[in-house]
């Protein structure tokens, strides 16, 4: 029987059958003997124990698509980044840097700002101009009002979803939101591991019986960037790509080299001044470490 693992806790890993439900189960020595260790994402084949108590064993991995880190996942097929627009104020350098872990993995991504009620006026105007070439998908939304919902559905629709964003910023009610009208109740988990439906304290697949899964996750304050060269960070910003031409140097990493087409189409507003600002500061960070 085939499924796909929705928690994984303390040695159990809770599997979903397609019109089955929930498996409680236990890898296989072999995986613990070859060093390899069951993700939450991770596309299985179970042998039934007990069919009464839904419990098995994980006797084979199917082959991953892709694996992040942090989150320590796999079979993503996009990823759904929570800001709020207010309390508290979104970290764009935090965002960027999640943008640029999902490039590296070529992660589609979908930015979504949350608490659009309290946003002051003109915020969203300030965040979409900021964005809006950065290669996402935008949304303003708004938890409390509902506002978004139906938009947000369609984009995760038939897809594998991994949810994240800092703390304070109505992630959870965001995921509740969309548990209410398209998510199934994850009693059944709830009940064998005794936590509460909504704890994010490991990561879990929120499913639906349409195929659409929902990977909430703890939240983070701070990302380093990993296994990343400065020269390399450019190509994470794709409004920079249709300026380069006009760049002198071949190789030019568009910070203090004469004659940039990339700081000239700064200079004329035709590239977001925080997202060029963000660049910068990243760049010294990754000049700056230690190799």
């Amino acid at each position: 029987m085939q499924g796909k693992i929705v928690k994984g806790i303390a040695g159990f890993y809770y599997v979903h059958v397609k019109d089955k439900g929930v498996y409680e189960c236990k890898a296989r020595g072999i995986f613990r003997k070859e060093n390899v260790k069951p993700l939450v994402g991770d596309e299985v084949e179970i042998d039934i124990l007990q069919e009464a108590g839904q419990k098995g064993n994980i006797k084979l991995l199917l082959p991953r698509r892709n694996e992040l880190v942090r989150p320590n996942v796999a079979n993503i097929d996009q990823a759904l980044v929570i800001f709020s627009m207010a309390k508290p104020a979104p970290s764009l350098n935090l965002l960027d840097r999640f943008l640029v872990m999902m490039g590296q993995k070529e992660l589609p991504c979908i930015i979504c700002f949350n608490k659009k009620d309290i946003a002051e006026e003109g915020e969203e105007e300030k965040l979409r101009e900021a964005y809006r070439d950065c290669g996402c998908r935008l949304l303003f939304v708004s938890a409390k009002r509902k506002e978004g919902m139906e938009a947000l559905r369609a984009l995760l629709a038939q897809k594998t979803t991994t949810v994240a964003g800092p703390s304070g910023v109505g992630k959870s009610s965001l995921v509740n939101c969309l548990q209410k009208s398209s998510v199934m109740e994850t009693g059944e988990i709830s009940a064998k591991i005794e936590r509460g439906k909504h704890t994010t304290r490991h990561a879990q697949l929120l499913f639906s019986e349409d195929g659409t899964y929902l990977m909430d996750t703890p939240g983070f304050s701070s990302l380093s960037l990993f296994d990343l060269e400065k020269e390399e960070l450019s190509a994470y910003y794709p409004e920079f790509a249709p300026h380069t031409d006009g760049c002198r140097f071949r190789g030019c990493v568009h910070i203090s080299e004469p004659v940039c087409g990339v700081k000239e189409a700064l200079e004329k507003g035709q590239i977001s001044r925080v997202r060029y600002e963000n660049y910068r500061m990243l760049f010294e960070e990754l000049k700056g470490r230690r190799k």
